[in-house]
């Protein structure tokens, strides 16, 4: 009864609630991707999105297609592995900045681990900086991370603004030194915080200092002082403030080992499959359908 294009279709569309972004993201043309929607539709003998001319929601009937659509793309990249023997297997050594571990990385490792079954995942949450030089004394394979906006290594996936976030409740004093809760060097985001501040002739003091986001998080919501972060990935329980001078932008990249294949590559693509995906921000040239490796 479903038919693994329309399925293919539907999931893209579920996800990005846009019949032009579904299609950009599986190389077609719009029209064939409503077209795919229609036939699943007659199939599945009703409306499976409400759409007008600004939204695509969908309805009772899309949301329980959601399990068997991805039911029957899965099945068939099984099967087409299971016929090819070619079943990716093997270890992948994957380093994340502190930043996305609760957001982004559970999604990318979920689809991991259903395209890929037999691939195992060794994982290192860290600072970027650290990461970096891990990677490069080659003790991992793949590093998803933060970067100076200037800097050149790894492979840019997108740029966004920097914002002061902080307690609701906190109250920068005038005339008083700015107090900072930070990661230990060599935080990026520190040292950006710092410059920002030492620029404008603020004076700082390390009210804390935390090698976790967690205990970022809390000292901040503690009101013990102010932090910068990706204004994508404030936590939900700190806001922006203001009053403070802008910190300029961040960079958000991919860095992998010279040679990458086998399951590093396919870790690889989950990752700029995901960044496409993110409604929030605009992704940088080289990251959309089409694109190549690391």
């Amino acid at each position: 009864m479903l038919d693994p294009r329309l399925c293919r279709s539907f999931l893209a569309v579920a996800e990005t609630r846009s019949f032009t972004a579904a299609a950009r993201r599986l190389g077609v043309g719009q029209p064939t991707v409503s077209q795919h929607i229609r036939r699943l539709e007659r199939d599945a003998g009703g409306l499976l999105f409400a759409r007008d001319t600004h939204t695509v929601e969908l309805t009772e009937r899309g949301q329980a297609m959601l399990g068997f659509a991805q039911t029957v793309v899965d099945t068939e990249e099984r099967a087409e592995r299971h016929f090819r023997g070619a079943e990716l297997r093997g270890r992948v050594r994957f380093g994340v900045s502190e930043d996305f571990a609760l957001g982004e990385l559970p999604e990318i490792l979920h689809r991991l681990r259903r395209s890929h079954p037999l691939v195992d995942v060794e994982l290192t949450v860290e600072l970027s900086d650290v990461l970096a030089q891990r990677l490069r004394a080659g003790r991992l394979d793949l590093v998803l991370g933060k970067r100076r906006p200037g800097a050149h290594h790894g492979r840019l996936l997108w740029r966004e603004p920097l914002v002061w976030i902080g307690s609701a409740a906190t109250v920068l004093e005038p005339g008083q030194p700015v107090p900072l809760v930070q990661y230990p060097m060599p935080s990026i985001t520190r040292q950006l915080a710092v410059e920002c501040l030492e620029r404008a002739g603020l004076e700082w003091r390390a009210a804390c200092r935390t090698s976790s986001l967690t205990g970022l998080r809390a000292a901040a919501a503690a009101g013990l002082g102010v932090t910068l972060h990706a204004r994508s990935l404030v936590p939900a329980d700190l806001v922006e403030l203001a009053g403070l001078p802008e910190p300029g932008d961040i960079e958000f990249m991919l860095l992998a080992r010279e040679s990458m294949a086998g399951p590093a590559a396919a870790l690889a693509e989950f990752v700029l499959e995901r960044v496409r995906r993110r409604p929030d921000v605009e992704p940088a040239p080289g990251t959309g359908p089409g694109a190549g490796g690391c």
